[in-house]
């Protein structure tokens, strides 16, 4: 808690009872933290290395080296939703018996009288199974669905397909 009130990580809370009022169901026990610095986060991930150049910073934009690229997209979403006053929340089941019932939510927004899920995927994004999911769950307290993805925007089945960069218009 002291991080998150310094301004150098990003709480977001699981929301066990996604509604309008997202707190009213957070569970304070499981969270995610994110970097209020997506840039300082980089610089953490390498740090074992003596001298930081800009090469592995263009490396990583050009998709040159092996990193977990979801990681740093998941981080910029939290850093652009932050700034623009949403508070972090996101939604997770974990069924240890049923693979089949596990359901992990990136991000949980409200708009309206209802809940945005957001995914964020990265480069390799092929399916949604846990938006589907979480759409058969709770689809009538949900306004709109949103995949946060490295291509253009679009709609397909009713799922918005937004680029990464216009998380900021949320």
């Amino acid at each position: 808690m002291w991080l998150d009130d310094a301004m150098i990580i990003n709480t977001c809370f699981n929301s066990t009872d996604p509604n309008v009022g997202l707190s009213l169901s957070s569970e304070h026990t499981t969270r995610k933290c994110y970097m209020a610095d997506t840039g300082l986060l980089v610089t953490q991930v390498f740090y074992d290395k003596d001298v930081l150049s800009n090469n592995l910073y263009k490396d990583i934009l050009f998709d040159n080296i092996g990193v977990n690229e979801g990681m740093l997209m998941e981080n910029v979403v939290a850093q652009l939703l932050r700034v623009n006053g949403h508070k972090l929340y996101f939604y997770s089941r974990n069924d240890k018996d049923n693979r089949e019932n596990h359901i992990e939510i990136d991000f949980l927004i409200t708009s309206g009288k209802g809940i945005v899920p957001i995914e964020v995927k990265s480069s390799a994004y092929r399916k949604h199974s846990s938006l589907d999911k979480f759409n058969k769950k709770f689809g009538y307290r949900i306004e709109e669905r949103i995949i946060l993805y490295q291509k253009d925007l679009c709609v397909i089945d009713g799922v918005l397909h937004l680029p990464i960069y216009m998380a900021m218009f949320l």
